[in-house]
């Protein structure tokens, strides 16, 4: 079966992250929409630049980091195709981002510029609650990693990584992965070889 058009993939995922919202409110989102094409390593969002798009990932992988005080990436988001890409503070407040988005393969993105999702809001009330369940969706994903430095061990930050993304993690070099865990890449490796034994 072929691949979704970018454009199809979106309203698919529109749908499924809200059901109730109106046929002509997702065309007047889809009308708003730009496709880019980035090659891998190439940046969506980087620092000090003023962060006016939202992106939605139709293809390919981004990962979200900031470059701590010692010159370490520090990775804080893995956003696969199905997803949005953002700084999301940055964003509401059109400020620069203090974070990159980077893409680690090949990317189809689909943009939405912040002007025209407010015209959205006025034009569709209920595409303010489309943008709330995106928005809540975003802090759920990174409140989930901060619970999980705080709850969980890094073992079973691991586990919880690759029972949530199954395949993606074969997608992630051990570098990015470990910076994500917040786990040395020593003791990743080692994790990965018990988990492997066990089996």
């Amino acid at each position: 079966m072929a691949p979704l058009r970018p454009i199809e993939f979106f309203k698919q995922v529109v749908h499924f992250i809200d059901p109730q919202l109106s046929s002509e409110a997702i065309e007047f989102l889809c009308q708003g929409l730009k496709e880019r094409k980035l090659k891998a390593k190439e940046y969506l969002i980087e620092t000090r630049k003023a962060h006016t798009d939202i992106s939605f990932v139709a293809t390919g992988l981004v990962r979200g980091y900031y470059v701590d005080s010692k010159g370490n990436e520090i990775t804080t988001r893995l956003i696969k195709e199905g997803n949005f890409a953002t700084h999301y503070r940055a964003f509401l407040a059109q400020q620069p981002s203090k974070y990159f988005f980077q893409c680690l393969e090949p990317c189809t993105l689909l943009f939405f510029n912040h002007r025209y999702i407010q015209q959205a809001y006025k034009m569709y009330p209920e595409a303010e609650r489309f943008g709330r369940l995106v928005a809540e969706g975003i802090i759920n994903i990174l409140e989930s990693r901060m619970e999980s430095f705080q709850f969980m061990n890094a073992e079973e930050r691991y586990l919880q990584f690759i029972n949530q993304n199954p395949g993606l993690f074969n997608r992630i070099s051990l570098e990015h992965l470990s910076s994500y865990l917040g786990i040395q890449r020593p003791s990743l490796s080692r994790i990965r070889s018990k988990i492997a034994q066990n089996q």
